[in-house]
């Protein structure tokens, strides 16, 4: 595929690639009488104890108003890296070449996201079309619904004890918490992040970047080219791999984001 036609599709779509960040709890079909929603500022000793709260809906409201901002505030980290490679792509096309300090910054992003460091000097290589595949949005509606998921509406012990909502696993020794029905053959653990806002940057970077999720990515890539917004249940179709249940797994993710609306946290105003 010509670099042209991809960094024309990417590049029109850039801006609705993040309007999650804009979109309000409104229209979730959950009660949020009560429930405040939170800045980004807010730090992990405001986590609501999802334990105590036996209310359905309101641990749902309580579970989402939380998580959000964490999910906004990942997503723009990853836009930053996106339009820094975007403003390089451009520089290399009008000017033929990079500065030092951008070159060195392109390796960081490339090291990062595990690809090859695009071309300085050429900018129809095609690893930059490659690593912009993975320095991308993840949609809310995704992450929240494998969030409530994977750590049981934030009631886990993964997630109480070692900021983990995603069951991402570690291999060294001391790396997490080890799983209690771990079999004896087995040495991976569930890491353990210094903060929520870590869990949630460390899974994203996981899906951006692993062997597993390829076809995810190229979902999200086939939408950009569309200049269609990026949806949940879509993507959801590339995480297969993530866990042993396979195909059930993926329709159980789809139905979490229908059954709570969570599109409405991804939907952009406008395209």
């Amino acid at each position: 595929m010509p670099w042209k036609i991809v960094y024309i599709g990417l590049l029109l779509t850039l801006q609705s690639t993040f309007a999650d960040t804009h979109t309000s709890l409104d229209g979730i079909a959950i009660d949020t009488s009560g429930i405040s929603t939170p800045t980004l500022a807010e730090s992990d000793n405001q986590r609501p104890d999802f334990r105590n709260i036996n209310d359905a809906q309101q641990k749902k409201a309580a579970f989402f108003n939380y998580l959000l901002p964490q999910v906004r505030k990942a997503n723009q980290a990853i836009g930053k890296e996106r339009q820094l490679l975007f403003s390089f792509h451009d520089q290399l096309t009008q000017l033929g070449f990079l500065a030092i300090q951008q070159q060195q910054q392109l390796k960081d992003i490339s090291k990062k996201y595990r690809h090859a460091t695009p071309s300085s000097i050429n900018p129809e290589d095609s690893a930059w079309v490659a690593l912009l595949a993975r320095v991308d949005a993840i949609p809310a509606s995704l992450v929240l619904a494998q969030a409530a998921n994977e750590s049981a509406w934030g009631t886990s012990r993964f997630a109480v004890d070692a900021n983990n909502f995603f069951g991402i696993w570690c291999y060294s020794p001391g790396c997490g918490l080890k799983p209690r029905q771990r079999s004896e053959s087995a040495t991976h653990e569930v890491k353990r992040y210094p903060s929520v806002g870590d869990g949630v940057g460390g899974y994203m970077l996981n899906l951006n970047t692993h062997k597993a999720y390829s076809s995810l990515r190229k979902l999200r890539m086939t939408q950009r080219d569309l200049r269609a917004p990026l949806r949940g249940p879509l993507l959801a179709e590339g995480l297969i791999a993530y866990s042993s249940r396979g195909i059930d797994y993926v329709r159980d993710i789809q139905r979490m984001i229908l059954t709570n609306q969570l599109e409405a946290f991804s939907k952009p105003h406008s395209v």
